[in-house]
């Protein structure tokens, strides 16, 4: 079994790519899960404003990293070796891992 793990900041540039995947899996006939939507990690910084008078004022940001899974329940050599190949667009991160 293959999983493949992608992270991004961007929902849309995710979907995008989990597509490409789905169509290299569906042209060699693969058997696959997925894409599976993990839970949207959210991290949240506070900032000052200004260093010395000001200091109750804040600011506050976000950033929320969107994560997938897909599976591949029979994977073939061919299927490896085009997932290995894909172009996958800057800004998403991939992990392919043979469990």
């Amino acid at each position: 079994m293959i999983r493949i793990r992608l992270k991004s900041y961007d929902s849309k540039l995710i979907d995008t790519s989990c597509r490409e995947i789905i169509d290299i899996l569906k042209r060699f006939e693969a058997e696959y899960k997925g894409p599976i939507p993990l839970p949207t990690e959210i991290r949240r910084f506070t900032v000052n404003r200004a260093p010395f008078i000001y200091k109750d004022s804040r600011e506050q940001f976000e950033i929320r990293i969107h994560k997938r899974i897909i599976d591949v329940t029979k994977p073939t050599p061919q299927i490896f070796s085009a997932l290995k190949d894909i172009a996958i667009p800057a800004g998403v991160e991939i992990e392919i891992k043979v469990v």
